[in-house]
């Protein structure tokens, strides 16, 4: 049976902590809770690590955090070793901020890029200082210096970052907000969760269930480390915190 979590990073990916009720332990030692802030690994995105306190004060320690049988049902894996919660205990959760927040600030600026490479995307990953986003550009003159300069100036006109939500049928009818060449999002639960950079969306505006920063100024310096060759014309984008290195 599919037990459902309320993923409260969804509407706010600045809560660090909550508490709440354990619902399950499942065979694997999986925590399963009726609420969470933790992220869990999806579209790319790493799942949280942190804590979950007990109320004699102990911590259990969370090595990772993923999806059970839909996006919906969010299990905690403790490290190796940790004592188990009972159901029905009620804890506190803690997320690790400051890699949270490095993932959030990593996430944003793969949103960028894909804005300013309007090409298909064929595959992505966030990493707290290292991420990348592989798309189809037939246009050689995309290079790192020149994404980059684009990059960072987004980066500076601090654009508003937020969420909105539109129906199954409302994507339907905009094909064009998807830019995955090979993944389509999760559709049958009858809304779509919509990533928007921008006042209403103007600069940037795509289906993503991921944690992203408030506002694009909170990325900071960042550049292209370096891109790679794929294929043909599939070239890897190489994102990295910090100014670009000779």
């Amino acid at each position: 049976m599919t037990i459902q979590t309320a993923a409260l990073f969804r509407d706010d990916a600045y809560l660090k902590e909550t508490e709440a009720t354990v619902l399950a332990v499942n065979d694997r030692d999986g925590i399963i809770l009726d609420r969470t802030v933790f992220y869990a690994t999806s579209g790319g995105q790493p799942g949280d690590t942190g804590t979950i306190e007990r109320a004699d004060g102990s911590r259990i320690a969370i090595a990772a955090t993923v999806t059970g049988e839909t996006k919906d049902e969010i299990i905690h894996i403790p490290a190796d070793g940790e004592n188990l919660p009972a159901v029905g205990e009620k804890v506190a959760l803690s997320i690790d901020w400051p890699r949270r927040l490095n993932l959030m600030r990593m996430h944003t600026a793969c949103h960028l890029v894909s804005v300013i490479c309007p090409f298909p995307i064929t595959g992505a990953a966030v990493a707290e200082d290292d991420s990348r986003i592989d798309l189809d550009i037939p246009d050689p003159s995309y290079t790192k210096e020149f994404v980059t300069e684009r990059l960072m100036e987004m980066v500076r006109a601090d654009h508003p970052v937020s969420i909105s939500w539109i129906t199954d049928d409302e994507l339907r009818a905009n094909p064009g907000l998807v830019k995955s060449k090979n993944v389509r999002p999760p559709m049958g639960s009858g809304r779509i969760r919509l990533v928007l950079i921008g006042e209403n969306g103007s600069v940037d505006s795509q289906p993503c269930g991921g944690t992203h920063v408030a506002r694009t100024g909170e990325i900071g310096e960042i550049h292209i480390g370096k891109t790679e060759k794929k294929g043909r014309e599939n070239r890897r984008f190489r994102i990295r915190f910090g100014p670009p290195t000779s």
